[in-house]
């Protein structure tokens, strides 16, 4: 019943360059259906039944959509190699993925948590680096905890960036961010010279082959959040993206040149941070106002 499922996501990294974390997902979300049905067999109203469980289950109406989307992309892959002669789930409509904005951090926010970055844990020399990177590039945190030290090498004004689908881009380093490099890779070097490893990324982890995690890092940001006395809850590496977006587009910059730094396809994607300023400018007025 899932002998479909790794030709298919084997396919979704060669063809269209899915990053480990999508084929996670969209295994996660095939072999949830697998449990239930028969993927070979299975008709439109199976797919229908066990979309009405996920919702009775009380699955966002996003997970239910992905989810649905899963099955959609694998039986148009099984149409194609000819394993079908229907997609079951071609005219199945899933459910409406409510629009919410993304959550972001006031400039004084930032400011708290670059500043508690800078004093927590003992690799504190290390997590300054990493949040001032994340700040002034508005990188994805895998995109983070996997550069390259090559990428850094030299006193660069901007680093390649490898992004989603392997697409790369240039994103430019803030001063502060270049101090904070400047103190990291000598700490760094004397480190893996005191270990003897050589390892090929800014940020290793204790196995020389491999980075800092993305679980270390979200754990960080938890320990960071906690230390600048905000509610860990609300804050994120993404949030942080958010911020680096948000800020930039208050401050006049161009909304292409914002999409093109965070690396989107879409400039539709990009559009949703000037909804949120429309949300702040809102709420400053019902807040500020004397009339309010």
């Amino acid at each position: 019943m899932t002998r479909w499922i790794e030709p298919f996501l084997e396919a979704l990294q060669a063809e269209r360059g899915a990053a480990d974390n999508t084929l996670i997902s969209y295994h996660h979300d095939l072999m949830d259906f697998a449990g239930q049905y028969n993927i070979e067999t299975a008709g439109p109203d199976d797919i229908i039944h066990y979309l009405a469980g996920l919702d009775a289950q009380g699955l966002a109406p996003a997970t239910r959509a992905r989810r649905l989307s899963s099955l959609k992309q694998l039986y148009t892959f099984a149409f194609q190699e000819g394993w079908r002669t229907d997609n079951p789930a071609a005219r199945i409509k899933g459910p409406k993925k409510q629009k919410s904005l993304p959550k972001t951090l006031s400039e004084d926010d930032v400011t708290a948590l670059l500043e508690a970055a800078a004093i927590t844990g003992r690799s504190h020399i290390r997590n300054a680096c990493l949040f001032q990177l994340l700040y002034a590039t508005g990188l994805r945190v895998t995109e983070l905890v996997s550069l390259p030290l090559a990428a850094v090498q030299g006193d660069p004004r901007m680093i390649l960036v490898k992004g989603k689908g392997g697409v790369e881009r240039m994103v430019p380093l803030s001063p502060p961010s270049k101090v904070a490099l400047a103190a990291w890779l000598p700490l760094r070097a004397a480190a893996q010279k005191e270990k003897a490893q050589s390892s090929r990324f800014l940020f290793p982890s204790r196995d020389p082959k491999k980075h800092l995690s993305r679980v270390q890092f979200f754990r960080l940001v938890t320990q960071v959040a906690l230390k600048a006395g905000l509610d860990p809850s609300a804050i994120s590496p993404h949030t942080m993206r958010h911020a680096f977006a948000t800020h930039l587009l208050a401050n006049g910059a161009d909304l292409r040149a914002i999409q093109m730094l965070l690396g989107h396809a879409d400039i539709a994607t990009t559009e949703i941070y000037t909804h949120v300023l429309d949300e702040r400018l809102k709420a400053l007025v019902l807040e500020k106002h004397p009339l309010a």
